[in-house]
This record gives C-alpha cells, structure tokens and sequence, in this order.
C-alpha cells in the first residue's frame, strides 16, 4: 500500500508537467522581485515559507516540485539566486564585502563568505581579484 502511495505521489509531478513549468517561473519571478526590493534589509533572505505561501503551496510540494524539475529543492534555489546576485556585485561594484553581505540581509560577514565558499570554491575577496 506505502509503494502505491509513493507512486501515485511521485505520478503526479510527470502528468502535472505543464503547470509545474508554471510554478517554476513563478519562482523565479519572484525571487527575482525579492532580490530587487528592500525586503532583503528589512527582512533577510526569502524563506521556503515565505516562497510557499506566496504561491499558494504547502512548502514540502514545492521543494517537490523544484527538485524533479531542477534537481534543486527551493532552499537550494534561493541559495543560487544569491550567489548570482553576490558575484554580480563582487564583480560590478566597489562595495566592501561587508556591505554586499549587509545589503543581503546577512548579519555576520562570515555567513555570507561561508555560503559564497561553498558554492564557488572561492572567499569574496579571491572571487573579486579574479575580475582584476
């Protein structure tokens, strides 16, 4: 009966393809739209909740979602965006490393150079010098 659940679970997310594209893009949408506006100071980085509630879905199905779609669940893909719009910074700005780690909603330096770190394989600083 468990294997019958799992499979009419996981059936879903095949027969279901042209609306989970939908709910992809929505993502991106926004997070794009987060990324954008003031909410990173006032309210640090957007949560799997936050992503879910404003999409109407419980945030387990979407990580569900995004996970057969992309192979990466929605914490992953905050992490991703953020890591696009920090080497942007890094590589279009003179801003200290501290500031772009302020202007994400990060408190401490070192968490922000710690997540950059483990997704680039290089510190803020070293990501910078490879532009100059």
């Amino acid at each position: 009966m468990l294997n019958y659940a799992d499979r009419y679970y996981h059936r879903q997310f095949i027969t279901r393809e042209k609306s989970n594209h939908q709910i992809l893009e929505q993502v991106e949408t926004l997070l794009a739209r987060y990324f954008h506006s003031d909410a990173l100071l006032s309210k640090g980085l957007p949560t799997v909740a936050y992503l879910a509630g404003e999409l109407n879905l419980s945030p387990k199905y979407l990580s569900s979602v995004l996970k057969v779609l992309t192979g990466l669940n929605t914490q992953q893909h905050i992490h991703e965006k953020l890591i696009e719009k920090a080497k942007e910074k890094l590589s279009t700005t003179e801003l200290l490393v501290s500031e772009i780690a302020y202007g994400f909603g990060f408190e401490h330096l070192q968490s922000f150079s710690k997540l950059l770190k483990a997704k680039t394989s290089q510190s803020p600083l070293e990501f910078r010098a490879s532009f100059n």
